[in-house]
C-alpha cells in the first residue's frame, strides 16, 4: 500500500495534487510520500516484534538525509558500505550503534572512520579485510567489532546482477573459512567477533530463498556457540522484493512466519537490512511528454526523463508502472516510452499499453524510491532532478534540482591549457 492515489481524475501523494507539486518544482521530480515510509517500516517492524531485531536501512537504496532522518526518528539504524554513506548517516542524525558497515572493499581510512565512530561492526568479506582491520584497531589503540559474512551457496533467484549470496559472486566467506577465522580473531586483542551476516541479494519475490540461506545461518550459529565464541548478533541481510508491475512478492508478515521459527534455541538479536520494500513504492519520479513520435511500426512518447535520472530500465531491464498524472478518458495506445539520452537503452517501457497522451501531459513512473536518485548522473551532461518529499498537506524540497554550474563544479581548466600562456 502507498499513499499515491487518484482522487477523481488526478493523482496525489498524500494530501497534495501532484500537479501542484510540479509547478512548484518543474520536472523531471522525485516525489517521496512520508506516510508511505512510515507506514512500510512500522509493516515491516510490527511483522517481527516476536524476535529481538534491529532493522538497519539499507542506505544504498536511498542515501537522501531526509529519508535516513525519518527512519532514524522511527528507530531504524543503517547499513552501509562506504564511508561517504557514513558520514551521510551521521550527517542524518542516525546513531553510529545501529549502523553495520558492509562491503566487500573498504579502504584503510573508511576502516579507521567507522572505528574511529564507533559503528555497531564491521561486516567481514575476506580473509585479508581481516587482518587489516586488526591493525587499523591495534594503530588506534581500540577493539574492533565485527561479525563475518557467509556465502551460503543459495540462489536468490533475482536478477544475477543483484544476487550475492552463490559461490561465484564476489560476497562473503565460505562455512569452512568462518569457523577458522572466528577462532582466531577472538585470539586477537584488537578483534571482537560478534555476529554472524548474510545477504543474498535483492529484489526477491519468494521466500524459500531466505529460509534456505537462514536455515543455514542459524545452523552455523549454533555451532560457533557450542564452541563458546560469545556471539551477539545474527545479520540476515535485506532483499525482499516489491511490485513493480506483476511481481507478487511475500509481504513482510508472510517473510517474518516463514523465517521465524529457524531462530528456536539462539538468543541472539536479530539484524535486518531492509531497503527496497521500505523505500521503493514511497517515491515516484514525475517526467513531462516532451514529444510524441510516430512512425509506420511504432509510437514513441518522449520525455524529459531519461537513463541518467532513473537508470533500472536500462541496466537491470526492470519494468514500472507508468501512468498519466491526469486521467483524461482516452482510448488507450501501444507505445515505446524513451527518454531523451543519446543511448538506445534509454528506455522506460517498450510496447507499453498506455492511455494516450500529448505533448506537455505528465506521466508518473511508479516505485521509483529505490535506486532511482541514488544510481542518478550526469551522463549527457544533465543536470539531476529535484526530490521533495510530502507529509500530508506539507512539500518540501529535499535535494535542490542541480544547474549547468554544478555539471563543472570541481573541474578546472590548466594554466597550460590556457592560450593567453
Amino acid at each position: 500500500m502507498d499513499y499515491f492515489d487518484y482522487k477523481g481524475a488526478a493523482l496525489y501523494c498524500e494530501e497534495i495534487p501532484i500537479t501542484e507539486l510540479v509547478h512548484q518544482f518543474d520536472t523531471p521530480l522525485y516525489i517521496y510520500s512520508h506516510a508511505t515510509l512510515e507506514r512500510h517500516f512500522r509493516v515491516f517492524n510490527e511483522a517481527l516484534s516476536n524476535l529481538p531485531h534491529l532493522i538497519c536501512f539499507s542506505a544504498k537504496s536511498n542515501g537522501n538525509i531526509a529519508i535516513l532522518r525519518a527512519i532514524a526518528q522511527m528507530g531504524g539504524g543503517a547499513d552501509i558500505v562506504s564511508g561517504g554513506e557514513l558520514f551521510r548517516c551521521l550527517e542524518a542524525g542516525v546513531s553510529p550503534q545501529k549502523i553495520v558497515f558492509s562491503g566487500v572493499g573498504k579502504t584503510v581510512p573508511e576502516i579507521e572512520y567507522g572505528l574511529r565512530r564507533k559503528v555497531l561492526m564491521l561486516n567481514v568479506e575476506s580473509e585479508s579485510e581481516l587482518w587489516k582491520i586488526a591493525l587499523v584497531a591495534e594503530k588506534l589503540g581500540t577493539v574492533a567489532p565485527i561479525s563475518f559474512r557467509l556465502n551460503p551457496d543459495v540462489d536468490a533467484k533475482t536478477h544475477p546482477y543483484i544476487a550475492t549470496g552463490l559461490k561465484r559472486n564476489k560476497f562473503g566467506l565460505t562455512r569452512e573459512t568462518i569457523f577458522s577465522l572466528y577462532k582466531e580473531a577472538a585470539q586477537n586483542p584488537h578483534l571482537a567477533p560478534l555476529g554472524l551476516t548474510i545477504h543474498i541479494g535483492s529484489q526477491i519475490t519468494e521466500t524459500t530463498p531466505f529460509v534456505d540461506a537462514v536455515r543455514i545461518a542459524c545452523d552455523i550459529a549454533k555451532e560457533l556457540q557450542k564452541k563458546k565464541i560469545p556471539l551477539k548478533y545474527l545479520d540476515i541481510g535485506g532483499g525482499l522484493g516489491v511490485r513493480y508491475r506483476d511481481e507478487e512478492p511475500p509481504s513482510p508478515k508472510e517473510y517474518a512466519k516463514a523465517i521465524a521459527p529457524l531462530f528456536k534455541g539462539l538468543s541472539l538479536t536479530l539484524i535486518l537490512e531492509p531497503g527496497r520494500v521500505l523505500i521503493g513504492n514511497a517515491g515516484v519520479l514525475i517526467t513531462r511528454v516532451v514529444y510524441v513520435k510516430k512512425t509506420k511500426r511504432k509510437q514513441f512518447i518522449v520525455v524529459d526523463a531519461g537513463m541518467n535520472d532513473l537508470i533500472r530500465p536500462a541496466l537491470y531491464k526492470s519494468e514500472h508502472t507508468i501512468e498519466p498524472v491526469v486521467r483524461r478518458g482516452k482510448p488507450a495506445v501501444r507505445a515505446d516510452i524513451v527518454g531523451p539520452i543519446c543511448e538506445s537503452a534509454d528506455t522506460f517501457a517498450q510496447d507499453r499499453e498506455i492511455e494516450d497522451v500529448e505533448e506537455g501531459d505528465l506521466l508518473c513512473i511508479r516505485t521509483a524510491g529505490a535506486y532511482g536518485f541514488s544510481m542518478a548522473s550526469q551522463y549527457n551532461a544533465r543536470p539531476r532532478p529535484a526530490e521533495v518529499m510530502v507529509r500530508g498537506s506539507d512539500a518540501a524540497v529535499i535535494r535542490a534540482r542541480e544547474s549547468f554550474d554544478d555539471l563543472i563544479r570541481g573541474e578546472k581548466i590548466p594554466d597550460w591549457l590556457n592560450p593567453e600562456r
